[in-house]
């Protein structure tokens, strides 16, 4: 098409974040996170170019959990963000961004992880996946942006026929079992129009956040936000809570659900969720929990809205069959959720939700929400605690996908600071207000992050790539 187009350059920024209070994944705590910024330029036919912007944070423990240390997975995916920003404007075909954003997935990325994996064979450990695909969403992200610039276009408004060269059946594969086709479908048709302007905001609850009436350490921060549970939900008027839990210490889990349940219960909260982080190796250890909750405390039990990822994230080689856990409760991949077709292993594995994720690209989130909404899979959109410029393509994918209950977004409780430039032009994305979020203020082209306003000081370029 006219309006196809390929990149043509790249400049990468890493911006170092400090949390405030840390944050637990499962057997690991975040205190600190390094956000890779992209800028990439693209060009159609005709020669016109325009710059787009993509962003998100590498985080190490999510993305890459081990017991190697931290360090040396933190550079391993600082040094992949610079093989990509060497790689992406090696493109040939040119496109729309999820045609090229697929074919850079699908080609380009499994040999350039395995180029990085061969560079770190002294770590006596591969960076997954998973992490590479967190490096590869800015860039993805960036491209998205960028050809709804050059087109001065909503990017969301080009996910159809006008734009794409093909439809979904390029692209995507029904289940056998499902008697539905992808001919002749695009994005579009799953995408809720128009997309909410409000969404209901996931407060998260982490593993060492204080709760009501607890002895505080003494290392907690007094920077003017709330500390306590109890204060955060009056603060902003929470009405969600997901609880991260450790997975393999039922009593500390059970514990944990039931004192936050109770605080939610005594401050109106509506609903929760559980987040096992990948821990959990046996569908017993939940369903015992849950069980538990509905006999000794109902109304808790009532409350959890759905089960998050209790189980190892390699779902290929760990199929666990799951449905007496979603015959309890719905039971959401995410950090398995790779693409459509380990969604398509989960759901034969009897997993009923998928939590979207934009850190896995664009386009990879975009092509999982159509395979998984055409199957009758629930969806929600989940947050890697996005700050900045990160968190607008992530509400805007939960605005568009009509998800199960509203967004889950937490960079305003671990590092609130880092986006002060952008909550100046986004105010009602970067707090919360009588629980919600607010997306009126996104306008323009691209995602519409109306970067000319935002006075955000960037770091001298790790990486700048010209065609």
């Amino acid at each position: 098409m006219q309006t196809d187009v390929r990149p043509t350059s790249a400049a990468l920024y890493f911006i170092p974040v400090e949390t405030r209070v840390p944050l637990k994944f499962g057997p690991e705590t975040l205190t600190s996170v390094t956000c890779a910024r992209v800028r990439m330029t693209v060009r159609d036919a005709a020669g016109r170019t325009a710059d787009g912007w993509g962003e998100t944070p590498l985080s190490v423990q999510w993305a890459w959990p081990s017991a190697l240390a931290y360090a040396p997975r933190h550079e391993a995916m600082k040094r992949f963000c610079v093989i990509l920003a060497e790689n992406w404007n090696r493109l040939d075909h040119p496109g729309h961004p999820i045609e090229v954003g697929h074919r850079f997935i699908e080609s380009a990325l499994p040999a350039l992880l395995a180029q990085l994996n061969a560079e770190i064979a002294h770590l006596g450990e591969s960076m997954p996946h998973l992490a590479a695909l967190v490096c590869c969403s800015a860039f993805d992200i960036a491209l998205h942006d960028a050809y709804g610039n050059l087109l001065g276009r909503d990017i969301y408004s080009t996910y159809n026929s006008q734009f794409m060269n093909a439809d979904l059946g390029a692209y995507l594969t029904a289940a056998e079992d499902a008697g539905i086709s992808f001919a002749g479908k695009y994005p579009r048709d799953f995408l809720i129009d128009p997309p909410a302007v409000t969404m209901p905001a996931w407060h998260l609850v982490g593993g060492k956040d204080l709760l009501d009436g607890e002895e505080p350490t003494g290392d907690e921060p007094d920077d003017g936000y709330p500390v306590v549970l109890g204060d955060w939900i009056q603060r902003d008027g929470l009405t969600c809570l997901k609880v991260k839990l450790r997975g393999n210490d039922a009593d500390w889990d059970m514990q944990r659900l039931i004192r936050v349940g109770s605080i939610a219960i005594e401050n109106d909260v509506l609903w929760l969720t559980a987040d096992f982080n990948c821990t959990v190796t046996d569908p017993a250890y939940v369903n015992d929990i849950l069980d538990c909750l509905l006999i000794d405390h109902p109304r808790i039990y009532q409350m959890i809205l759905y089960v998050e990822q209790p189980f190892p994230y390699d779902l290929d080689a760990n199929r666990i069959d799951v449905r007496s856990l979603s015959a309890r409760k719905p039971l959401f991949m995410d950090e398995s959720a790779h693409d459509w077709k380990l969604i398509r292993l989960g759901r034969q594995l009897g997993w009923t939700g998928v939590a979207l994720k934009t850190c896995k690209t664009q386009t990879g989130a975009i092509l999982s929400l159509c395979w998984a909404k055409a199957h009758g899979m629930m969806l929600m959109v989940q947050d890697l605690t996005n700050p900045m410029l990160a968190q607008i393509p992530h509400v805007r994918l939960a605005a568009g996908a009509g998800t199960i209950m509203g967004v889950e977004t937490n960079a305003m409780q671990f590092y609130p600071a880092a986006s002060a430039p952008e909550a100046k032009v986004h105010p009602g994305l970067y707090r919360r207000h009588r629980g919600r979020v607010n997306l009126s203020t996104i306008k323009g082209p691209g995602f519409g992050y109306r970067l000319d306003e935002i006075r955000q000081q960037l770091p001298d370029p790790a990486a700048v790539v010209k065609t």
